[in-house]
């Protein structure tokens, strides 16, 4: 078996930890957008364990 590797698993060095940390915030950056353009937002909710879009208004559309 070989060990072969191509450019979608290098990650450059950069550790799971760290890509976790900047995908978490690219999306909160991401949101911060939408909120400032009056855009609604996806969500999960933990608790209900269901996926919701928020609206800028506060109210909420569960799936």
């Amino acid at each position: 078996m070989k060990n072969e590797q191509n450019e979608l698993d290098s990650t450059c060095g950069i550790s799971d930890d760290e890509l976790t940390k900047r995908f978490r915030e690219a999306v909160r950056i991401e949101n911060e957008i939408k909120t400032i353009k009056g855009l609604p937002i996806s969500k999960y909710d933990h608790e209900k364990k269901a996926p919701y879009i928020q609206y800028p208004d506060g109210s909420r559309e569960y799936a």
